[in-house]
């Protein structure tokens, strides 16, 4: 488990990302380089990470379930998750 203050810091740009969205696009549509580079670091949505849900990890992440390849193994060979089984062939 990730420590708290991270899982937080990645929340609050994602609300940064949304709250500049619309001004953002705007300035990049009008070619405002300077007035682009004004707006708060964080509201760019590169600085946003996909984190797993149950964990908080970082790292291999599937974007589909939002959960990171340890916990997807586990709820999968458990049969939590519909639609999901171990592959054979």
């Amino acid at each position: 488990m990730s420590k708290t203050s991270v899982y937080a810091r990645n929340e609050k740009r994602k609300r940064l990302v949304a709250k500049y969205a619309e001004r953002r696009a705007a300035l990049k549509e009008a070619g405002d380089w300077e007035g682009l580079q004004k707006l708060p670091r964080n509201s760019s949505p590169v600085r946003v990470r996909s984190r797993c849900q149950m964990t908080g990890r970082g790292r291999g992440v599937y974007k589909k379930f939002g959960l990171c390849r340890n916990v997807f193994r586990q709820l999968a060979l458990e049969g939590k998750i519909p639609g999901i089984r171990k592959a054979s062939w």
